[in-house]
C-alpha cells in the first residue's frame, strides 16, 4: 500500500532525509521512530504530498504522489501532530465539510460522516461545538477526519500525545480496530510516536529514521527477542553503540 524509494529531501545545505526507501502492506501497522529532528515528520508530510521530495519518490495504493498527486492525496488519511480542527464548529458540520473537500460525493456525504462518527465513537457528542470538547474527543475528531473518506492509508503523528491513560487506551483500541477489518476494509497504518510502550501495544513492525536515514526496518518480535526492551534497541541504535541491532527486512 506504501512504496517509499529514495525520498530524499533538502533545504538549502540541510540534508533532512536521505535516500530512504521502505514498503509496508495492507493492514500492516507500522511504528515510525526516531529522534526529535530525525526527519520522520518530514518523510510523512511527504507521503501525505504536503511538502515535495528533493529526490526520490512514492507510491500510496498504486498511485504516484508526484505523478497522480491527486489520487495519491484522496488514498490518504492524515493525522497531524496538531488536528487541523475548527473550534468554533460542531463535530457532525466539521466532518461534513472534511467530506466535502476530501471529493466524497454528495450523495455520500452523510453516510461517510455518520460511519466516522460510529467508528470513532463520537456518537454522544456530534451535535457539540469542538471547541468545547475534551482534548480526548478532540483526537478522536482528529482522526474522524482522517478516516471520513474511508482511505486505504492512515499517517497518524503521535495520536495520543497529551491524553489520560484512559484516553490513551482508547485511541490505541482504535487504531486496531482500524487496522483489523475484513481483507478489503483493514487500513494500512504508519503510527509515529515517542511513546514506545504505544508501538509495543499496537504495532508489529519498526521502521527507525536516525539523522535523516532508515536505521532499523524489522519485526517487533524479532527486535525484542530474548527479552530485549524495544527502549534499549531505540537507544542502541540511535546512539551508534557497539552492537547495535542489524537493519532487518520486514
Amino acid at each position: 500500500m506504501i512504496e517509499a524509494r529514495g525520498l530524499t529531501k533538502r533545504y538549502g545545505e540541510l540534508l533532512a532525509v536521505q535516500d530512504v526507501s521502505f514498503e509496508v502492506g495492507r493492514g500492516e501497522v507500522v511504528g515510525f521512530l526516531g529522534p526529535n529532528g530525525a526527519g520522520k515528520t518530514t518523510i510523512m508530510r511527504i507521503l501525505t504530498g504536503f511538502l515535495p521530495a528533493t529526490d526520490g519518490t512514492a507510491v500510496i495504493a498504486g498511485h504516484d504522489i508526484f505523478e497522480d498527486p491527486l489520487a495519491a492525496r484522496r488514498s490518504v488519511g492524515y493525522l497531524p501532530e496538531s488536528p487541523p480542527l475548527y473550534p468554533e464548529m460542531d463535530v457532525a458540520s466539521y466532518l461534513r465539510y472534511v467530506a466535502r473537500l476530501k471529493d466524497v460525493p454528495r450523495a455520500r456525504v452523510r453516510e461517510a460522516v455518520d460511519r466516522a462518527i460510529e467508528r470513532c465513537g463520537l456518537h454522544g457528542v456530534h451535535r457539540r461545538v469542538i471547541g468545547t470538547l475534551s482534548k480526548g474527543y478532540r483526537q478522536r475528531v482528529g482522526v474522524a477526519q482522517a478516516i471520513v473518506h474511508e482511505p486505504p492509508v492512515l499517517i497518524l503523528d503521535e495520536p495520543t500525545v497529551g491524553l489520560d491513560p484512559i484516553q490513551i487506551r482508547e485511541i490505541r483500541a482504535l487504531i486496531g480496530e482500524l487496522a483489523s477489518g475484513g481483507a478489503e476494509a483493514r487500513q494500512t497504518v504508519i503510527l509515529s510516536t515517542h511513546i514506545l510502550a504505544e508501538v509495543e501495544a499496537i504495532c508489529r513492525r519498526v521502521i527507525l529514521i536516525h539523522a535523516g536515514r532508515k536505521v532499523l526496518d524489522g519485526p517487533l518480535g524479532e527486535l525484542t527477542q530474548g527479552g530485549q526492551r524495544l527502549e534499549d534497541v531505540f537507544t542502541r541504535v540511535t546512539l551508534g553503540a557497539e552492537g547495535a541491532a542489524p537493519e532487518a527486512s520486514a
